[in-house]
């Protein structure tokens, strides 16, 4: 049984590898699932962790239909998104229609697509898109000319390689769903008034800030996202990187711009964006960030990402709070979100 805190980061990763190790019951529902249940993203506060599912049951809570809990093995979803990313790794050298790839793992298109996105973080088309880029990429580097590599990449014509808007920044969706194998992350730890923090970095930007308690519990997060990169230890503040991050964690706005090595989909990058562009001192609702976007319903989706957010900080969701005015939930705890904003406020004023 993994400790509380990562086992909720694998529930909101949708973290297939915890499946078999913890179920978790979510009390306004009644219901228990697996880690990587596709099922909405409850409250932390109406989450239960248990060992099997049998504590869950004689806890009163019953097994959610959608992932199974009770069954061995991967869910039919789980199984379905497997085969899933199988059918485009294996089609990567063209388009294939979510018709099709619905027809091939037996689901219909509207729940492949859901299930796919909230399982991988990406949609099926997003996936390929990714896929593609990096074969072109590849072959660039293998040495072809542009126009080889173009056609070895699956695309019609090079204006598709040059005019199609990114999906994405930082980690390839594949390297991260695969936990960066190979990749040098180098991270640091230290005290900070909110307690903890751990950042971590590659040659490309930062890819985790995390607040906590104690180190042990930060690093072993880190690891557990990052389980097939090289990770090390670097010297305290090695880097422009993490003394930005400090200027920002005392409510002042960082000298110099922070890259990010990170994956998220186009959506949530947008919020993601959306948030650095809140002023220091001030906050907005779930509901005018997703306006600001132009997505006035997706308030939800909105909340999700901002609950995704894997660089506490840097992007500043802890900026965004109920219509109320309430602080709301935060991933590194209410309290520190709290003390955040009260930190910011007195800097702004000054």
């Amino acid at each position: 049984m993994p400790a509380p805190a990562t086992a909720w980061r694998a529930v909101v990763n949708r973290d297939a590898r915890f499946d078999g190790r913890f179920v978790y019951g979510v009390s306004s529902t009644g219901v228990f699932c697996r880690p990587s249940c596709p099922s909405r993203l409850p409250r932390r506060d109406r989450v239960r962790f248990f060992a099997e599912p049998a504590a869950a049951a004689a806890a009163g809570y019953r097994a959610c239909r959608r992932c199974t809990p009770t069954s061995h093995g991967p869910s039919r979803m789980q199984a379905a998104i497997a085969s899933a990313t199988a059918y485009l790794d294996v089609h990567a050298d063209r388009r294939v229609p979510l018709a099709e790839l619905a027809t091939h793992v037996g689901l219909s298109p509207s729940h492949l697509q859901r299930g796919f996105t909230q399982s991988v973080g990406i949609s099926p088309r997003e996936y390929q898109d990714a896929l593609r880029k990096r074969r072109f990429v590849q072959r660039l580097r293998a040495g072809d000319t542009v126009s080889r590599a173009t056609y070895e990449a699956g695309y019609g014509s090079s204006s598709r390689v040059y005019g199609r808007p990114e999906v994405r920044a930082g980690m390839t969706p594949a390297v991260y769903r695969r936990r960066a194998p190979g990749r040098q992350i180098h991270f640091t730890t230290m005290a900070v008034p909110l307690g903890r923090l751990l950042v971590a970095f590659t040659d490309e930007g930062v890819c985790a800030v995390e607040l906590g308690d104690d180190d042990a519990t930060l690093e072993r997060t880190l690891r557990a996202d990052f389980s097939a990169g090289i990770i090390a230890r670097a010297p305290d503040r090695a880097n422009t990187w993490v003394s930005a991050i400090i200027d920002q964690l005392r409510g002042r706005p960082a000298a110099r711009a922070i890259p990010l090595d990170v994956q998220g989909t186009a959506f949530q990058w947008k919020v993601w964006k959306a948030l650095q562009r809140i002023p220091l001192g001030e906050t907005r609702s779930y509901a005018e960030v997703a306006r600001s976007i132009g997505k006035p319903r997706a308030v939800r989706a909105v909340a999700s990402a901002c609950a995704r957010n894997p660089v506490a900080i840097v992007v500043p969701c802890h900026r965004v709070v109920k219509s109320t005015g309430e602080t709301g939930e935060y991933r590194w705890g209410a309290d520190r979100k709290a003390r955040l904003l009260e930190r910011e406020r007195r800097s702004a004023s000054e």
